[in-house]
């Protein structure tokens, strides 16, 4: 299970998420103090994103991908009374209990496909990835990757693995391919099939079931059509592993030109 601290100050809202993610100080149980980027419950599509984020930021670290170490936030509303702004007054007051953390890269970039370069095996590995859980928010309008201490940093998967929002029709929704036409990396020549020879053996569903053990009962219990939490990352796995073997080869691939490059 992810590690559980405790927010003692909120410091700033990141305003270029759609769900206001904020910077907080959290204390753990042994006494040290960190800065988290904070994703609430009470935001957005509430707790599914959260589960979003732990099962893919989890797996990436696992498949050897860089991602910011993840931890449950334990938020008593009261820690934001300070805060001006009514938006985040409210996003607070509807987020009391366990919320997700996500470790503040201090001095990291945002990545620009114009100005920063990444190899073809590199790129092959994000597309991949993002393509196992069809991540359809790592576009050159809005990459979600940072450059720190010199590697290509993972973030915000949030918008992931979209059939977890009808579980219905999750077996076809999974079965699609990925559009990748307009992915941030789609111009560096992605190496996919090296990509998948590499990391699709790896995601077993031994693997799988890691993963989703470490997304907490309280974001998962009452889940219509599931009788447990277990059940639903039962679910979650059922998705992800037929789609690993495969979806290297329904993969498509384009040259999108951010706005602005030369022609």
């Amino acid at each position: 299970m992810l590690t559980e601290v405790t927010a003692v100050r909120y410091v700033t809202p990141l305003r270029e998420g759609g769900s206001l993610p904020g910077v907080v100080e959290a204390v753990d149980g042994q006494g040290a103090y960190a800065t988290y980027v904070m994703k609430f419950t009470g935001a957005g599509q509430g707790r599914k994103t959260l589960v979003a984020e732990v099962i893919c930021g989890e797996l990436a670290r696992r498949l050897g991908l860089r991602m910011p170490r993840l931890t449950q936030i334990l938020l008593d509303p009261v820690v934001g009374l300070g805060e001006p702004d009514q938006q985040v007054q409210e996003l607070l007051k509807s987020s009391g209990g366990l919320n997700l953390g996500m470790d503040f890269l201090s001095g990291a970039l945002g990545f620009d496909p114009l100005a920063h370069g990444v190899d073809a095996a590199e790129a092959g590995r994000v597309v991949w990835f993002d393509a196992l859980i069809n991540n359809v928010d790592r576009s050159w309008r809005n990459p979600n990757l940072l450059l720190w201490q010199g590697g290509l940093w993972l973030i915000d998967h949030g918008a992931s693995m979209i059939w977890h929002h009808n579980w219905r029709t999750a077996a076809t929704a999974s079965a699609k391919p990925y559009d990748a036409t307009d992915h941030v990396l789609g111009a560096f020549g992605p190496d996919v099939a090296s990509a998948a020879a590499e990391l699709a053996p790896l995601v077993t569903e031994e693997l799988l079931t890691e993963v989703t053990a470490e997304v907490p009962d309280v974001w998962l219990t009452d889940e219509p059509g599931f009788a447990t939490p277990d059940d639903v990352r039962h679910a979650y796995v059922a998705a992800l592993l037929p789609r690993a073997a495969t979806i290297h080869e329904r993969i498509a691939l384009g040259e999108p030109q951010p706005k602005g490059a030369a022609t």
